[in-house]
C-alpha cells in the first residue's frame, strides 16, 4: 500500500527529475509519479511472493533428497510442516493476491536465485523455525505465527534482501521499510480472517491519489513563486552552495504548506525534514529545518498560510 511518507519521497524524486530535464511537460512527470508509485506498490507483492518462493524452495529441496540413490530414512519420510504451512497456503490461493499475480507475475527464484537460497539457509537456522519444527502438534496459530517472526526479525532486517531490492528495482529504494510493515499487517489479517482477505490497496483512498497529483502538479507550477520565497530567506547563501536537492525538497514542502490546509505545518515540516536526511545530508535537514521555518512566519502573517 502507498502512504503519504511515500508519496512525498517519489513527488520530490518526481519533481527533482522534472527540473533537470529540458522539455519535459508537467502531463509527462504526472505519468511518471503514477508509474513509479504502482511499481513501488508491486514490492508489497513481491515481498508476500518471497514467502511463497521461500516454501516452494524448502519443497524441491526435500523433494530432491527424497530422490537420491540411497536416501536416508529422514529424506524418505522428511518432516513437511514448513512446506505445508497454513499461511502459506491460505495466501497462495488468495483470490486478489492470484489476480495481481496473473497480471503481472514475479519470481525470486528467477530474478534472485542465489538470494533466495541464501535466505532459506539462514531462515532453516534460525531459533523459531527450529522450535515450530519440533513442536509436537501445531495449529494454524503456529503456522502465522512462525511467518510472522520470521518475517519480521529475519527477513524483512536483512541487508541481503535489501541489496536485492536495490537491484531489482529503482522504485523499490525507499520503500522496503514501509512496505515491510504492509506485509506484517496482511499476515494479521489472515491470522484474523484467514478466508478472503483482502488484499491492501495501491491506495488507502481516492483522496491519496488525489494528493500526490495535486502536490506535484502546485509544485511544478508555482515554482518561481515557491522559489522567490526561498530566496527571500536564503539571501546570505550564494545559491550554487546551495545543493539543488535541497532547494526541491523545499519547492515541494512550500506546495504542501500553501495548497494543502488540512494537513498541521508541524506535520509538514517534520515529513520534509525527515526527507532531507534520506536525500541529502544531516546538514541539509537543520538548513532547510530553519528556512522552512522562517518562510512559514512570514507567509502567516501575510495570510497565505491559515493553518496551525
Amino acid at each position: 500500500m502507498i502512504n503519504r511518507v511515500i508519496i512525498r519521497s517519489k513527488v520530490v524524486q518526481v519533481a527533482y527529475s522534472y527540473f533537470i530535464t529540458e522539455n519535459k511537460s508537467i502531463a509527462e512527470a504526472e505519468n511518471e509519479l503514477l508509474h513509479s508509485l504502482e511499481k513501488g506498490h508491486e514490492l508489497y507483492y513481491a515481498l508476500l511472493q518471497l514467502m511463497i518462493d521461500l516454501t516452494d524452495l524448502q519443497a524441491q529441496r526435500l523433494e530432491t533428497a527424497r530422490n537420491k540413490y540411497l536416501p536416508t530414512a529422514e529424506e524418505r519420510n522428511p518432516n513437511m510442516r514448513f512446506v505445508n504451512n497454513q499461511f502459506i497456503s491460505d495466501l497462495r490461493n488468495n483470490a486478489d493476491f492470484a489476480e495481481h499475480y496473473a497480471e503481472k507475475p514475479f519470481s525470486w527464484g528467477i530474478v534472485a536465485e542465489t538470494f533466495l537460497n541464501n535466505m532459506l539457509n539462514t531462515i532453516l537456522e534460525t531459533d523459531e523455525y527450529k522450535n515450530y519444527m519440533n513442536t509436537p502438534t501445531c495449529s494454524a496459530e503456529n503456522d502465522w505465527e512462525l511467518w510472522r517472526t520470521i518475517f519480521k526479525n529475519t527477513i524483512a532486517p536483512s541487508d541481503e534482501l535489501t541489496e536485492a531490492v536495490e537491484n531489482l528495482s529503482l522504485y523499490w529504494n525507499e520503500e522496503l521499510n514501509v512496505e515491510a510493515t504492509f506485509v506484517l499487517k496482511t499476515i494479521k489479517h489472515f491470522r484474523n480472517e484467514s478466508e478472503n482477505v483482502k488484499m491492501l490497496p495501491m491506495y488507502k483512498d481516492d483522496e491519496d491519489r488525489k494528493f500526490a497529483l495535486d502536490l506535484l502538479h502546485n509544485t511544478l507550477a508555482n515554482e518561481k513563486l515557491y522559489r522567490s520565497y526561498i530566496d527571500r530567506f536564503t539571501k546570505n547563501w550564494e545559491i550554487e552552495r546551495i545543493a539543488f536537492m535541497d532547494v526541491v525538497i523545499m519547492l515541494v514542502a512550500i506546495s504542501e504548506l500553501v495548497r494543502m490546509p488540512s494537513i498541521p505545518t508541524v506535520v509538514t515540516l517534520n515529513e520534509y525534514i525527515e526527507l532531507a536526511k534520506t536525500f541529502s545530508t544531516e546538514q541539509s535537514s537543520n538548513f532547510i529545518n530553519g528556512v522552512l521555518d522562517a518562510i512559514v512566519k512570514e507567509l502567516k502573517k501575510e495570510g497565505i498560510i491559515n493553518k496551525d
